[in-house]
């Protein structure tokens, strides 16, 4: 069964800006434009019948549309072995209101479980457990003042995600417009 997750697809013009950010780091797996997106909500394995009740619990969100802006670099874990490099938000509080009528819709579907990892908006830049953490933070430094342009999101998609030998692959399954302002 494919994953299924809730994000946000990025413009071109922010994928080709993270895209000049993507060497300088030995061993990392660069998740590249095809694969730059910022997750909402992750959900995870469903079957078809509780995949359709996603579709249309998410029918129902609205929610404005609003500008969004990338800033900063981090890792995760925060402490320890780092196993991803990503890219922050300049001002997350429009995803943060989204992101909260997101799981108020998904609570309407039997099966779907609240996530319980803390929400930290990020698109992620590359997988990075076989780095060196010096290499690692030496990216981090080099990187810390990235900024992009602001964008408008004026819609959040449901994508799934496949395992294949390359890494996940991701396909839209259904998109949501959110309201003009």
């Amino acid at each position: 069964m494919p994953r299924l997750f809730i994000g946000i697809d990025l413009p071109s013009g922010v994928d080709d800006h993270l895209e000049m950010m993507c060497y300088g780091l030995p061993e990392a797996r660069w998740e590249g434009a095809e694969k730059f997106h910022l997750t909402l909500r992750f959900i995870g394995e469903v079957d078809g019948r509780v995949h359709r009740e996603i579709v249309d619990a998410l029918q129902e969100l609205d929610s404005p549309s609003f500008m969004l802006g990338l800033k900063g670099m981090g890792m995760f874990p925060p402490r320890g072995e780092p196993t991803s490099v990503w890219a922050g938000l300049a001002d997350p509080e429009p995803l943060l209101a989204l992101r909260h009528k997101i799981d108020a819709c998904l609570r309407k579907v039997p099966g779907v479980p609240p996530d319980p990892r803390k929400f930290i908006p990020h698109v992620t830049i590359a997988r990075v457990a076989d780095c060196e953490l010096d290499d690692v933070m030496v990216y981090l430094t080099e990187h810390a003042l990235v900024r992009t342009e602001l964008f408008p999101v004026e819609r959040v998609l449901l994508f799934s995600s496949t395992k294949t030998h390359h890494g996940s692959a991701y396909r839209i399954e259904a998109g949501f417009p959110l309201r003009p302002v």
